[in-house]
C-alpha cells in the first residue's frame, strides 16, 4: 500500500436547508501546505456504492495515491447512505429508508455546487474529474452527463439499471419496504418504496445507458469478470452505449466486485493494484 505522508484531511458537512436531517458528510484531502503555498490543484470527486461509505476498503488507498500525485480529492457519504457521525457504520435507518437514486444524484450536485460557491483554498474548481464504484458509478454517469465539464470519468463495477434492485415488487409495495442484508455487518436494512417509485416515475432521467451515450468525457470502466454483484453483460451494455473512442473498458479476469479488496484493507492484491494504477494514471493524464 502507498505510504501516507504529509496529507492534510479536512472534514465538512452540507445540510439541506429544506429538509431537516438530510446531511452530506465528507472529507477533502490534499498535500499538506497546498493552501499556504497558494497552489490550486485539480480534484477528483469520489462516490461510494450501495451500503458503502467513503472510507470503505480501497477508498483511502485510492485517495492517498491521488494526493501523492498532486491531485486533491473530495469524498463524501451520501445523505441516504445511512452512515452518520460514525463514518464506518450504517446507523441512520430513516435516512437509508428514504434514499432514492434521484436523491443520490442531487447530493452530488449539491457537493459540486458547494465546492464552486465556497472557493475552497487549494482547489481549482474548474479542473475536476469524477470516480464512482458500483451504484456510485451509475450516479457518476448521470451527473457527469448533465454537467458535461468533467475532464475524466472513472468507474469501477457500475450498475446498469437502478431497477435491478427491486426484487419482489409486489411484496415491497405491500409491506412498504424491501429488506437489504449487509454482508459485512449482518445488519438488515429497510429500503422504502420511495426507491421503487423514483425508478418507475423517473425512468428517462435515470436511464444510465442514455447518460453514457451523451457523455463525451474520456471515460475508463473497470470491471471484474467474476463480479458476483454486477454481471459482466450489464457493464458491457453500458460500454456499448458510448460514442466511439470515448470510453475504455478494462475487464479483469478471475476477480469480483471489489477487485479483491475487503474492509479494512490490509493489502493490495494484483487485481486491485491494476485498477488503482490505471485509475490514477487516467486522472493524472487528464488533470495534470
Amino acid at each position: 500500500m502507498a505510504e501516507i505522508r504529509q496529507i492534510e484531511r479536512r472534514g465538512f458537512t452540507i445540510e439541506d436547508p429544506q429538509e431537516a436531517g438530510r446531511i452530506v458528510r465528507g472529507k477533502i484531502a490534499l498535500p499538506e501546505g497546498t493552501e499556504k503555498e497558494g497552489h490550486e490543484l485539480p480534484y477528483v470527486l469520489v462516490l461510494h456504492g450501495f451500503k458503502g461509505f467513503m472510507d470503505w476498503g480501497f477508498f483511502p488507498e485510492l485517495v492517498t495515491r491521488l494526493v501523492l500525485r498532486g491531485i486533491a480529492v473530495v469524498s463524501f457519504n451520501f445523505s441516504g447512505s445511512g452512515v452518520g457521525e460514525d463514518p464506518c457504520e450504517i446507523s441512520e435507518d430513516e435516512a437509508f429508508f428514504n434514499n432514492t437514486p434521484s436523491r443520490e444524484v442531487e447530493d452530488v450536485g449539491r457537493v459540486r455546487a458547494w465546492i464552486e460557491a465556497r472557493g475552497l483554498p487549494g482547489i481549482d474548481p474548474a479542473r475536476c474529474a469524477i470516480f464512482g464504484h458500483s451504484l456510485g458509478g451509475a450516479v457518476a454517469f448521470l451527473h457527469a452527463a448533465v454537467r458535461r465539464d468533467y475532464r475524466a470519468v472513472v468507474v469501477w463495477a457500475p450498475i446498469g439499471d437502478f431497477a435491478r434492485r427491486r426484487g419482489d415488487v409486489a411484496k415491497w409495495r405491500e409491506q412498504g419496504y424491501s429488506e437489504i442484508t449487509n454482508g459485512r455487518t449482518g445488519q438488515v436494512h429497510r429500503l422504502g418504496v420511495g426507491w421503487l417509485n423514483d425508478v418507475e416515475n423517473n425512468a428517462s432521467t435515470l436511464d444510465i445507458s442514455k447518460a453514457c451515450g451523451r457523455l463525451s468525457t474520456p471515460t475508463l470502466i473497470c470491471h471484474g469478470r467474476e463480479d458476483e454483484a454486477v454481471p459482466l453483460k450489464e457493464v458491457e451494455m453500458l460500454y456499448r452505449a458510448f460514442q466511439p473512442d470515448v470510453a475504455r473498458f478494462l475487464a479483469i479476469a478471475d476477480t469480483g466486485h471489489t477487485f479483491g479488496a475487503k474492509h479494512p484493507l490490509t493489502e493490495v492484491g494484483v487485481d486491485l493494484e491494476t485498477v488503482l494504477s490505471e485509475t490514477v494514471e487516467t486522472f493524472a493524464t487528464h488533470l495534470l
